[in-house]
């Protein structure tokens, strides 16, 4: 793979062979400033209560792991983050603060030049995420101009460059693809690609990995920690596998039925659990978790 020429595209993929979890050392997760914090509710008409009093922080370049059945209001904390709640006919009240700015009382026009430059979003479908009308090079670009100047011609070379780091085809023949003309794998990696083309400065990751077979998948959480590494970029990173998120996060949060009832370090709350709720989600775990 090609060693990333520019400051913005410093991201370089990891082998599969180098996606495991480890602890992270007291000086990777910055405490200078917190990232993410947030006190949340949240209802929908016909669904009071799907977050209730929900409070929440993370630190830059930390990954967090948010787990819960479905319904619990994972993808409802997300949406919140992002103010859009309300196309879904849902409400969201409290506060969230990203890098101490509170969001919440922005207006619509500032919350869409916080989306996609400060927030990145990857979902869990990238064949429905992508405009199947539309060729990859052109989405990225449009995604590129949402923030930024440059002509086509000026960006392509940061697309290749991040396509490369992802571990794509970084020509122009891959550009000229259409969504119906990649596999899962490689959606899923462009739509990474083009939620990190403004070096967000927090990745929402909802359900992104549960459509991918279990070696590309590996890749994709080998991805998200070398964002972290690299672009200092931190990741709420939500799933209901909680395999996939103890190889991966450096805390995790589970939330059950719009509450939050434990949150702490991954290998603490894999070994030492304190809510039934928790505990019966590690003994659901097919192997014992061991710390590396």
């Amino acid at each position: 793979m090609n060693e990333m020429k520019t400051k913005d595209a410093d991201i370089k993929a990891k082998s599969p062979r180098q996606t495991e979890r480890r602890t992270p050392s007291s000086g990777e997760l910055s405490s200078a400033t917190t990232l993410l914090s947030l006190s949340l509710t949240a209802d929908y008409a016909h669904k009071p209560g799907v977050l209730r009093d929900l409070h929440l922080e993370m630190q830059p370049g930390e990954i967090l792991g948010l787990v819960g059945e479905s319904g619990s209001g994972k993808s409802t904390l997300a949406l919140s983050i992002l103010r859009l709640l309300d196309l879904k006919g849902g409400r969201t009240r409290g506060s969230v603060r990203l890098n101490g700015r509170e969001l919440m009382t922005l207006s619509e026009s500032e919350m869409r030049e916080i989306r996609g430059r400060d927030i990145g979003l990857v979902l869990q479908s990238p064949m429905s995420s992508l405009n199947p009308a539309l060729r990859i090079g052109t989405q990225m670009y449009e995604t590129w101009r949402a923030h930024r100047e440059g002509t086509r011609k000026e960006c392509t070379p940061r697309f290749l460059e991040i396509l490369s780091s992802l571990n794509l085809e970084a020509d122009h023949k891959f550009l000229d693809r259409k969504p119906s003309q990649l596999s899962v794998g490689q959606a899923q990696r462009v739509l990474i690609a083009m939620a990190v083309l403004h070096r967000p400065a927090l990745l929402l990751a909802d359900e992104c990995t549960s459509s991918l077979d279990l070696i590309t998948q590996k890749e994709v959480l080998g991805i998200f920690r070398q964002l972290t590494q690299q672009m200092g970029t931190g990741i709420l990173f939500i799933s209901h596998d909680l395999l996939a998120v103890s190889s991966l996060c450096h805390r995790i949060a589970i939330l059950r039925h719009g509450e939050l009832v434990e949150v702490g370090p991954t290998e603490d709350i894999l070994t030492n659990p304190s809510h039934p709720y928790t505990q019966q989600l590690v003994n659901a775990l097919p192997v014992q978790y061991r710390s590396r």
